[in-house]
């Protein structure tokens, strides 16, 4: 049986810091607010002029070399974003190019927070059916573009990052299994309400925004990651106490604790990232999971079950063997 296994992570992050004392002189807000209902400490925030595309390029640089895979070898270049360079060509197409891994397939999927999920789904099933050997997996985002910075409830929630992986075909077991979930019925608790089709301004929300009813999303993720760790260990055929680490979607302390204690884990044994970076959506995963790596604290053999929620609403998880 042929497995897609992690060769080597990596990430990027802006330089500039926001702390959430900088939006106190900005927003009706505090630390304290912040802190203690979000776990958010700072956040990253995009240059003038560094897009999705940039961030996603060096974390796939990092990553690429760690390996010690040349961007001509792979086969596969998929990048999960909300947040794409342009309309068209995919941002996956632009980072390949920069990349000089001219030649293999390279496309973007959009699953909002569960987008870096989604792409290492769709890269794990064309590994395990032998149509790719190598794939480079990517989550990135520029989420503060659509930021309103005077709605204190969701400007204080977001920041930008990227994060990426390597994938090789391995006859050991790697991703051992994924699930991936949408329901569109919940489509009015958080969304863009722009587009092209629809049109790119929006007189109710004037324009590019994050619209969000916070409390109603909060309730669904709990109660739809709960039933998602059933799934993935089922599909696993794995139980909790096997799990050595827990890498979620970095959105809100509150849901990581919940799912931790859901599945009986220490916090000792959850990768939290969120104080550091905010929501970065597709990005929060893999950097999490790079930080994870480069900190010692995954190990070669550790069994890691990420997850992540999103708008859509969307909902994604994998079991893998590091």
């Amino acid at each position: 049986m042929t497995y897609a296994r992690i060769l080597a992570t990596g990430s990027a992050l802006p330089e500039r810091v926001v702390t959430n004392a900088d939006l106190e002189k900005i927003v009706d807000t505090s630390d304290e607010w912040i802190r203690t209902r979000t776990g958010i400490r700072e956040r990253r925030i995009a240059a003038e002029g560094e897009t999705t595309g940039d961030l996603a390029l060096r974390a796939a640089q990092q990553a690429l070399q760690d390996a010690g895979v040349k961007p001509s070898d792979l086969d596969m270049v998929v990048l999960g974003t909300t947040t794409p360079d342009l309309v068209f060509p995919a941002t996956a197409c632009l980072v390949q190019d920069r990349l000089g891994a001219n030649g293999c397939m390279a496309f973007d999927v959009n699953a909002a927070c569960s987008g870096f999920m989604y792409a290492l789904g769709v890269a794990n099933n064309f590994i395990r059916t032998g149509q790719v050997r190598r794939a480079l997996v990517i989550g990135a985002e520029t989420l503060t573009r659509m930021v309103d910075w005077s709605e204190r409830e969701s400007c204080v929630l977001f920041g930008d990052g990227a994060g990426a992986v390597v994938l090789e075909a391995s006859d050991e077991p790697g991703i051992i299994a994924t699930c991936l979930h949408a329901d569109g019925g919940y489509k009015d608790l958080l969304y863009n309400p722009v587009g092209v089709s629809v049109g790119f301004t929006d007189e109710k929300n004037h324009g590019v925004r994050i619209c969000m009813r916070g409390r109603e999303v909060f309730k669904v993720a709990v109660k739809t990651l709960d039933a998602l760790v059933d799934e993935t260990l089922q599909a696993a055929h794995m139980h909790a106490d096997q799990i050595d680490w827990l890498i979620p979607h970095q959105a809100n302390l509150r849901i990581i604790e919940a799912t931790a204690k859901r599945l009986g884990m220490s916090m000792d044994q959850v990768i939290v990232t969120v104080d550091k970076h905010a929501n970065t959506s597709s990005g929060s995963v893999p950097l999490a999971l790079d930080a994870a790596v480069r900190s010692g604290r995954v190990k070669r053999g550790q069994h890691l079950l990420l997850e992540a929620f999103g708008g859509g609403f969307t909902w994604a998880s994998a079991m893998v063997r590091y």
